[in-house]
């Protein structure tokens, strides 16, 4: 992998991870469109790790105190605001974890098509749409329900079919449900911690038993850092002009580029 292959791939990655427009996708789609080989196991996990260090470096005063009141409360069975949203996170990612533990197989070969990316792309943008015009957004993550959270985490349980966005389907669920564009986006990227730490486990697990050669860590480490500063980037400004600008940018891309497969691909 040259530079530029490395310096774009980590960017998309970074860019896509957090905004509403499907990481998985442009994932896929840069090498179909630009010819590229495939950048490999290895890398899909270096820059995982870089969008994952960014969140949890954006998010650290609160993810401190989510995790001392948390353990307050298993020690107490007293709940404050930042242990229930700490457990909110976990109830959450449980059925993101069955859906792909069972069905891991289908979603990396038969789901991976342009076409069924360009669907995707599409439906769910109008989706998001629909959430942004018709939600209430008159609450914040603080007040979500363990029901509400369980709806959160079967709809994050949809984003493993590429195309639909992690954060898309997650920050519509959470609209949907009446919270704030900066609630839905705050408690969406909280959820993405443990959504992309345990798939890059399992990454690297299944990495580890099959290199046979050398790995070319300064690759790894230059994509992690790329894919890490953009991403830090995206989410400080994605939540600070959320507000101002609405999901409709991202709604228009989601067509256009759906579009664009349909026009490409069929």
């Amino acid at each position: 992998m040259d530079f530029i292959q490395l310096f774009i791939l980590s960017i998309v990655q970074g860019l896509t991870e957090f905004l509403p427009i499907s990481s998985s996708a442009h994932l896929i789609l840069v090498p179909i469109l630009s010819g590229w080989e495939d950048q490999g196991l290895a890398f899909d996990v270096a820059v995982h790790v870089g969008t994952l260090s960014a969140v949890v470096i954006y998010f650290r005063n609160e993810l401190i105190l989510m995790s001392h009141d948390w353990v307050q409360s298993i020690r107490t069975s007293k709940h404050t605001a930042e242990s229930r949203l700490a457990w909110g996170v976990i109830i959450g990612t449980i059925p993101v974890g069955i859906v792909g533990l069972l069905f891991k197989d289908v979603i990396e070969t038969s789901l991976r098509s342009p076409l069924v990316i360009a669907t995707t792309t599409v439906v769910f943008g109008l989706v998001l749409w629909w959430a942004d015009a018709h939600g209430k957004r008159q609450r914040d993550e603080h007040t979500l329900s363990y029901k509400d959270i369980i709806i959160i985490g079967c709809a994050q349980a949809l984003a493993l079919i590429p195309g639909t966005s992690r954060s898309g389907i997650t920050i519509t669920a959470g609209l949907l449900l009446g919270l704030s564009r900066a609630g839905a986006a705050r408690f969406s990227f909280l959820l993405s911690i443990p959504a992309i730490l345990l798939p890059g486990l399992l990454k690297t697990v299944d990495l580890i038993k099959t290199t046979d050669s050398a790995i070319d860590w300064k690759t790894l480490f230059q994509g992690a850092f790329i894919s890490g500063v953009t991403a830090f980037l995206v989410i400080h400004f994605f939540l600070k002009l959320l507000e101002k600008t609405g999901m409709m940018p991202y709604v228009y891309y989601r067509l256009i580029l759906g579009a664009f497969l349909f026009f490409t691909f069929l």
